[in-house]
């Protein structure tokens, strides 16, 4: 069975098997299961693939001998009925969405998850409950729902997602049957941003290519000319390191990039929650808090502290994939291999830095960024982690 035009599965792209087996579940009970683990790597499309899942488990077009029907009709995730639109934009009562903008989900978080999976659906098929980011659950909080996973109600599903199998404990994977996403080809993510968002071909494959095959990213490279901007100031921070001074500067504003992005995404929404929150206590415009309601405002804030670290991490993150991206094309060019380059909008770039090093050095240089990268999610200071791996980068001899 393959996705047709039309249906839920459309956006899921470049994943022909996985599709397979997840339409397969949805329309057969012999190969449904109550726990799954959709795993793939940035980009690849693994909330995408969970929710269109999800559609399709709610599909009023279930296959004969479901749980919804007898008579023969669509295959599931037809894309046209009120639950496969109303799960895709997160607003079935009978699906939950758990999507972390902090840096880990609390157990407090999964308790509340734990409770609603034990609810019988009010509408749907199934209960389904969507867990984004299942890599940012710590041991103690993923030890919490292994009950839940391992022996779930008849009508609950859970769909974990997570960029690897190793990034869930073994307790919780053996108990998941797991779908492996891959990298989807650019010129399929360029074809899903020309049909869905009407961009420019050209542009959009470019996008897609700077993007590494990450929809999302690539879906605002090809939308955001600012994107585009940044993107091409992070990459010319490579060729602007001459020494221990410039490496010093471009580390400070790697960093102060990252945090006007981190604030200027999350400024208003935390003014809108604080604003809720506010009417929500009684409380008006200059009015004083009394000191009993301020532990809320209090836990408010903290919660939108640990939002701001999460975003200002993926920022920096981005900015070092990108980095990584330029010296592997520049490593490319070095060896002489026949393979397209992410960054061929910025070739002269790529050129000018093969020319001035050995692919030695490259490596090098490559392999100082991955530390950094992995600084950073131990939690070392941005800007120290930063500032080590621009020196590494400057010329060296």
């Amino acid at each position: 069975m393959t996705a047709t035009s039309g249906t839920v599965w459309d956006d899921v792209v470049g994943q022909p098997d996985a599709v397979r087996v997840l339409q397969r579940a949805a329309s057969d009970p012999a190969a449904m299961t109550h726990a799954w683990l959709v795993t793939g790597p940035p980009g690849s499309g693994r909330s995408v693939a969970a929710r269109a899942f999800a559609a399709a488990l709610q599909c009023r077009g279930a296959a004969p001998g479901t749980a919804s029907g007898t008579s023969p009709g669509p295959a599931p995730g037809c894309g046209r009925c009120q639950e496969c639109t109303t799960t895709l934009a997160g607003t079935h009562p009978d699906l939950t969405v758990v999507a972390t903008e902090k840096v880990v989900i609390t157990i407090d978080e999964v308790r509340d998850l734990i409770t609603q999976a034990s609810r019988t659906p009010s509408v749907g098929r199934y209960r389904v409950i969507v867990v984004e980011d299942a890599d940012r659950m710590a041991e103690r909080t993923t030890n919490v729902l292994l009950k839940s996973i391992e022996e779930p109600p008849s009508h609950t599903v859970w769909v974990l997602c997570a960029p690897s199998v190793q990034d869930v404990l073994p307790t919780i994977r053996s108990r998941c049957r797991t779908v492996g996403l891959r990298v989807p080809p650019p010129q399929d993510v360029a074809d899903l941003l020309v049909r869905r968002d009407g961009a420019d071909p050209g542009l959009a494959l470019d996008a897609a290519r700077a993007a590494q095959s990450h929809v999302g990213l690539a879906r605002r490279l090809a939308r955001d000319p600012e994107a585009r901007s940044r993107r091409t100031a992070v990459l010319e921070v490579a060729r602007r390191i001459r020494g221990v001074p410039d490496a010093v500067l471009a580390a400070a504003e790697l960093v102060e990039v990252a945090k006007a992005e981190a604030t200027a995404a999350t400024a208003e929404r935390d003014a809108t929650e604080k604003a809720e929150l506010m009417r929500a206590l009684g409380v008006g415009d200059g009015d004083t808090l009394p000191p009993k309601l301020r532990s809320q405002l209090k836990h408010l804030e903290d919660d939108q502290k640990r939002r701001a670290t999460r975003r200002q991490r993926d920022v920096l993150d981005r900015a070092m994939v990108d980095l990584l991206s330029l010296y592997r094309d520049v490593l490319v060019v070095q060896l002489g291999a026949e393979v397209e380059l992410v960054n061929a909008a910025h070739a002269d770039v790529v050129r000018a830095l093969a020319r001035d090093a050995t692919p030695e050095q490259t490596v090098r240089r490559m392999d100082a960024i991955g530390t950094a990268r992995e600084r950073l999610e131990g939690n070392v200071a941005p800007l120290l982690a930063l500032e080590a791996m621009a020196v590494a980068l400057r010329p060296q001899g």
